[in-house]
């Protein structure tokens, strides 16, 4: 029994000398936190929309979006026009733009709030955009069952599909560009000047002095050379 004893001990021994640790199992990997939203990266990944980028990288209103997404908490929807929507506008039409008008042009299709597909049925017209709002930057949104339709005066289509949505961030494809009255259509002229209005004299300009009354020194005069007269006739009678 001895040497049984021994043999097993000497085996337990050289096992736990010879044989490495069992290693502790490693605990599963944390995700990766999600990166910060990047608007033409959202646009990358839809795959038809490079026209579009480029005016918002040409305009900076990438930087101004990314910006807004992640250091605050406001919220964005954009309608992208497909590269197609590009396509069918007259040639030149953006090159003829200047700077400032392709940041409105872009400006025209972010609605600074988030608007999901259950809130077209109820939003108020006309949407307030990052150009502005009414008058010659007008923009409605209307729907008929699942569609939903957007007006501007000079355009009018319907959304698409949609790219990207989270609770901050929407992004819709819309397949014509959405022109503004203010950039396509001619601006009214700029109104006259009102005319000056005409000092008010001072009274004293208004009514000159009166010339003084010689109407009694004439009269006193008249009447003297009539007694004169008088008298001259009567010295003449006498003197005959």
């Amino acid at each position: 029994m001895v040497p049984k004893f021994l043999f097993s001990a000497s085996f337990v021994l050289f096992f736990l000398l010879h044989c490495p640790p069992a290693l502790a199992q490693s605990p599963a990997a944390a995700p990766a936190p999600p990166g910060p939203i990047n608007v033409t990266k959202v646009l990358e990944k839809g795959g038809q929309f490079s026209v579009f980028i480029r005016l918002l990288k040409a305009t900076q209103e990438d930087v101004t979006l990314n910006g807004q997404l992640n250091n605050t908490n406001n919220a964005i929807t954009i309608f992208a026009p497909s590269d197609s929507a590009f396509s069918s506008l007259k040639s030149g039409t953006l090159n003829s733009l200047s700077d400032q008008e392709k940041a409105e042009l872009v400006q025209f299709h972010i609605i600074p709030q988030f608007l999901s597909s259950s809130l077209f049925q109820t939003v108020s017209n006309p949407l307030t955009t990052q150009a502005g709002s009414g008058g010659r930057l007008e923009l409605n949104v209307t729907t008929t069952g699942n569609s939903v339709n957007i007006t501007t005066g000079l355009t009018n289509t319907s959304v698409s599909g949609t790219i990207y949505t989270d609770n901050q961030l929407a992004v819709y494809q819309v397949d014509k560009v959405l022109l503004p009255l203010d950039i396509f259509t001619p601006k009214p002229p700029t109104p006259a000047p009102a005319p000056e209005k005409p000092k008010k004299r001072s009274k004293a300009a208004a009514s000159p002095e009166s010339p003084a009354d010689t109407s009694g020194a004439v009269s006193f005069t008249v009447l003297n050379n009539v007694v004169f007269f008088g008298v001259c006739m009567v010295a003449a009678i006498y003197s005959l």
